[in-house]
């Protein structure tokens, strides 16, 4: 893209994060991706291409570590048990009952094998809390719940990524799935990154004393998010958690020193003009990108496999929830069903899409692709817009 084209597109961002101060009822990313939609239709934009690349290893490098060191180490000790069971057996149960879902509402309107029905379960798996934490945060008494929606989406984008790899290889390749190989690869992918964030990441927070003059704090930071990532790739290893895990060390360690408020004041004055320009441009981005692909063919099976999902997340959410706490009543499933809402579908589901579309051929591929952006942005929109309401209503309840 040239750098006229990036200007312009963060001016775009600026106007819609300054007209929208509160972001309750028109969430940002909601009103930049129909921005970036409408865009499309404009000669000038409509060359744009974005690919899976740009999206993994310049976007979300940064938006992940933002999250993670602004992510309480209190927070995840608190709720270590039910992120920790959502963002690995309850995803992969979710895929899996997702998967069966839409192979059954697939096979009312056009052809879909089940391997590609896991496949579309798989990209729809992610979640994008950035467009709902701030509003949960506003609304609901219970801050357990914004932190148990902003934990789970930093480790499912991992954990998804390998699913998505394995589905996708017996998809693309007619690989047939090995069970005891794919839970190695799961294991060396996942743990991989995690030691190595965890390791970089206490690294980087004892460098950071060699200076005390905050611009380099800074640069050392950028090292951190974006080295952390790119040195997980190089060694098989899942980037996403390794730069989640980084960002959470330094955090943590900045927790235990005496200069936390000088070394914090550092980072979030730089990370907090950084995160909404990376948004910004994301989510138009995506909005021009996701033209291309919408088909009007897809619209009803779409919404349809859309509440599928929720439906099934509500189930696998409200039952760890269950099987943890032991007991049964209706705060659980309040709590539930507000959590399950809020599994926004968005950046990383992109990336899956695009990667998809990379690999695969043929006219089946790219009606899978068709159909999973369409819900992507029906999730980004419906689900963005009903939280507010829905929160309300619970807590009125």
């Amino acid at each position: 893209m040239s750098a006229a084209l990036v200007t312009i597109l963060l001016c775009i961002g600026y106007l819609v994060f300054t007209i929208d101060k509160k972001q309750e009822n028109f969430p940002a990313p909601v009103v930049l991706v129909l921005l970036g939609i409408g865009l499309s239709f404009i000669p000038y934009f409509e060359n744009i291409k974005v690919t899976e690349t740009m999206i993994y290893d310049v976007f979300l490098p940064g938006l992940l570590f933002v999250s993670a060191y602004q992510f309480s180490a209190k927070a995840l000790r608190k709720n270590a048990s039910i992120i920790g069971l959502l963002s690995t057996v309850g995803l992969g149960l979710t895929v899996g009952l997702v998967g069966l879902a839409i192979y059954w509402i697939g096979g009312w309107f056009f052809s879909i094998s089940l391997v590609g029905a896991f496949v579309v379960a798989a990209i729809l798996a992610p979640t994008d809390p950035v467009s709902v934490v701030s509003i949960l945060k506003k609304s609901s008494p219970d801050k357990s719940i914004a932190d148990i929606v902003d934990g789970e989406s930093m480790i499912n984008d991992g954990t998804s990524i390998v699913l998505f790899s394995v589905l996708s290889g017996m998809y693309v390749q007619s690989e047939s799935l090995d069970v005891l190989a794919a839970f190695g690869e799961f294991l060396y992918v996942s743990a991989g990154g995690v030691l190595l964030g965890v390791t970089v990441g206490w690294l980087l927070s004892k460098a950071v004393h060699i200076t005390h003059h905050q611009d380099y704090q800074v640069m050392l930071s950028i090292v951190l998010a974006y080295g952390a990532f790119q040195l997980a790739e190089s060694f098989g290893f899942s980037g996403v958690l390794a730069t989640v895990s980084a960002g959470i060390m330094l955090s943590w360690e900045f927790s235990h020193i005496n200069k936390e408020d000088h070394y914090r004041e550092a980072l979030s004055g730089f990370w907090s003009v950084v995160e909404p320009s990376l948004l910004a441009l994301l989510f138009l981005l995506i909005g021009i990108e996701a033209t291309k692909y919408l088909s009007w063919d897809n619209w009803i099976v779409a919404i349809l496999i859309l509440f599928a999902s929720i439906a099934v997340r509500f189930i696998v959410v409200g039952s760890s929830f269950k099987l943890l706490a032991g007991k049964q009543h209706s705060a659980i499933w309040k709590k539930a069903l507000l959590i399950s809402w809020s599994g926004i579908r968005g950046s990383m589901s992109v990336f899956l899409l695009l990667q998809l579309g990379a690999m695969a051929n043929g006219e089946m591929a790219s009606e899978l692709i068709s159909l999973s952006f369409s819900v992507v942005i029906l999730s980004l929109i419906i689900q963005s817009l009903g939280i507010h309401p829905l929160s309300n209503l619970l807590e009125s309840k």
